[in-house]
């Protein structure tokens, strides 16, 4: 028998791998600190990226690639970005393998690289030498450039979909003949992350800007999305990053301006990875498995005839057929399970485990009364509803789920945000978990002292917050505003 999903107050983190494992979404390598997606997870995943892809689009960026491999003197040329990265780079050195003496595979030793390559931890460095050649004059500006890629980031300790050796994301690229073009992208591409991940993940975020300390390496200024999960932590969900003219200088990216006079554009960069699967696993779903959003959902409606004997299989069959036609005609996403080899409850508990929003099961006795059993994901109900109109019942029931769970996980997050004025209250509500709206004096000594004693780390400095003086919680130094304090994954 299929291992149980270890209950989420028992053991949350043990919760979140069974979850991931017995619904199918991914399952563990033979490369240390790396994963395998499987079909399921990645059906979800896609989903995910083409409705990013599109919103990309529609605001007049294209995708490209570029190389896996980065020489490792580009790392040299922006100190701030090689600082920040170093620590996770994986780096080839050699290109060859050879049969050893003992008849085992080795690498040869004669085919070392004139200069390492280091394996993509994000593409700055490789992508800003390509613009040096592309871009010339103000007329080839803004360039707008996607790329959807995997990346690799050492890492010690990982975590399926949340923190990986190797990841899925997307990472923009954009340069600008000014540094106000380049904030009101770096700004815009932060709301398409905000409303994605409201109106399809169905999960709230605050939208912010990071401190120097949690700033993307290289950035003059990140900007963040955070989101509460429902251990009381908060992840990171997606970041935007204005980079001024750093990268333009270090790879000497200049463009003429209408004057011919010789400028530096401006940057910026900002991406979304498959850690936002973690994010959307953790954000809803429960002991029974996953509860997706509708419109994320792989599949939305999942039809199971009830079989009492072979007699019922033809006109129960039909009966289901018609439906998921009639729910198809709609647009909406029907899986029809026909299988007579499992036992209805079976079915039902599989199918919750994957986190179908609704299903459908018909019997012999609802097919002559009219009726089908409809269950709900969300709230784990059952009724009895009438045949009549079921395919446009399910579309409107989606849309009534889509925005339940958003409200659900609204009203959790108000509920597990706290207002502390004290420093007694500040470790209080940071013990018990979710975000805590706390003044901070602005200095990174402060900054540093709270992570170290509490491994609670700024989040971010909320964008629709407005400047209220008070008094540090830590320091008991003047401060401008509050911020938001929580542990974080």
């Amino acid at each position: 028998m299929a291992k149980e999903i270890t209950p989420r107050h028992q053991d949350y983190a043990q919760w979140y791998q069974d979850l991931v494992l017995r619904a199918g979404l991914a399952d563990y390598s033979a490369v240390r600190g790396c994963m395998v997606i499987k079909p399921y997870g990645f059906a979800i995943w896609e989903r995910m990226r083409d409705a990013l892809d599109a919103m990309f689009k529609a605001t007049g960026h294209q995708n490209a690639y570029f190389p896996l491999f980065i020489p490792k003197s580009f790392f040299s040329k922006e100190a701030a970005h090689v600082d920040g990265f170093a620590k996770e780079c994986a780096v080839v050195t050699h290109y060859r393998l050879r049969t050893g003496s003992d008849g085992q595979i080795e690498v040869d030793p004669q085919a070392k690289l004139e200069e390492e390559l280091i394996v993509r931890p994000t593409s700055e460095t490789i992508i800003w030498n390509s613009y040096r050649d592309w871009i010339q004059s103000y007329r080839d500006l803004p360039l707008l450039i996607n790329q959807w890629a995997n990346v690799v980031r050492w890492e010690m300790r990982t975590r399926l979909f949340l923190r990986t050796t190797e990841f899925l994301w997307q990472e923009g690229h954009t340069a600008h003949a000014t540094a106000d073009e380049a904030l009101v992208e770096t700004r815009q591409m932060l709301d398409i992350y905000a409303h994605f991940a409201e109106k399809w993940m169905a999960m709230p975020v605050i939208k912010g800007i990071k401190t120097e300390q949690e700033r993307f390496a290289g950035a003059v200024e990140t900007f963040c999305i955070e989101a509460l999960m429902q251990d009381g932590k908060a992840l990171q969900a997606g970041t935007s990053h204005f980079l001024g003219q750093n990268f333009a200088k270090a790879f000497d990216v200049q463009f003429a301006n209408a004057q011919g006079e010789r400028e530096y554009v401006w940057a910026t960069s900002w991406g979304v990875s498959t850690r936002l699967m973690g994010a959307l696993i953790m954000a809803h779903s429960d002991d029974e498995g996953l509860v997706l959003p509708p419109v994320l959902a792989p599949v939305q409606v999942v039809i199971v005839p009830i079989y009492k004997g072979s007699d019922s299989i033809p006109v129960l069959t039909e009966a289901c057929q018609q439906i998921a036609e009639e729910c198809k005609a709609l647009g909406l996403r029907v899986e029809l399970d026909t299988e007579d080899h499992a036992r209805p409850g079976w079915k039902f508990a599989q199918h919750e485990l994957r986190g179908v929003p609704i299903r459908i099961a018909l019997g012999l006795r609802d097919l002559q009364n009219g009726e089908v059993e409809l269950a709900r994901r969300d709230h784990r109900t059952k009724t009895q509803t009438t045949r009549e109109g079921l395919g446009l019942h399910c579309k409107n029931l989606l849309d009534e789920i889509q925005e339940e769970l958003y409200n659900k996980a609204l009203s959790f997050r108000t509920a597990q945000t706290h207002r502390v004025d004290t420093k007694e209250e500040f470790l209080q509500k940071l013990n018990q978990g979710g975000l805590v709206m706390a003044h901070w004096d602005g200095t990174s000594a402060t900054e540093t002292a709270i992570k170290e004693a509490t491994k609670a780390t700024i989040r971010c400095i909320p964008l629709d917050t407005p400047d209220e003086a008070g008094t540090c919680v830590w320091s008991g130094q003047p401060s401008a505003r509050r911020v938001v304090f929580a542990k974080a994954y």
